[in-house]
């Protein structure tokens, strides 16, 4: 299996999984990529699936190389090689949770643009905007009609030829002000 057979939102999913881990495996600069060490990769990555690989050496051609032999004989994928740090996955049945997230969520069904648009509380309760408005047509109920109904206010003319507008003010009581208030308290109109 090679780079390319995983999608990026994969190598996403995988290289935010492998975020936490610690390298497991460590190739030395010296001996390089041994038959030994092959086989630690190989148990690691069919006990774990994803793991991390570091690689002593400072030629990157030489940690190339040995990246593209461990894809090739182990058959697992490169996921990520940051530096020394080779992140390799192998994909297989067991270790399918790692890609979990990656798989698209059940196809969302989006509006017709030609669809009336349902608010999200409507549609939660099962309900869509033609259903609002054939109860808003329905006839009322006789308690609804019983209830009396304000009249309009008639304009009232002034002698000016002016409309009055109605006060604000109730007219059971008259506006009073309270003796002793800040504001009827000014200066030079105290007692």
């Amino acid at each position: 299996m090679s780079l390319h057979e995983l999608s990026s939102k994969e190598r996403s999913t995988l290289r935010a999984a492998a975020h936490s881990l610690k390298p497991i495996v460590q190739i030395g600069e010296n001996n390089g990529l041994t038959a030994a060490v092959l086989k630690e990769i190989d148990h690691s990555l069919t006990a774990h699936g994803l793991i991390k690989v570091r690689v002593a050496g400072d030629e990157r051609e030489n940690r190339l190389e040995i990246l593209e032999k461990i894809c090739a004989e182990l058959a697992c994928v490169c996921v990520a090689h940051f530096g020394k740090i080779l992140t390799l996955f192998r994909p297989e049945p067991h270790h399918g949770h790692f890609l979990a997230a990656a798989k698209p969520a059940l196809e969302r069904s989006r509006r017709d643009p030609k669809e009336d648009y349902t608010p999200k509380k409507l549609a939660a309760a099962g309900k869509s905007i033609k259903d609002k408005k054939q109860k808003s047509s329905t006839p009322k109920g006789n308690d609804e009609l019983a209830k009396p109904r304000k009249k309009p206010a008639i304009p009232v003319r002034k002698a000016s030829g002016q409309i009055a507008r109605p006060s604000t003010r109730s007219s059971a009581r008259p506006a009073t002000r309270r003796t002793g208030s800040a504001l009827t308290l000014r200066a030079g109109r105290r007692k």
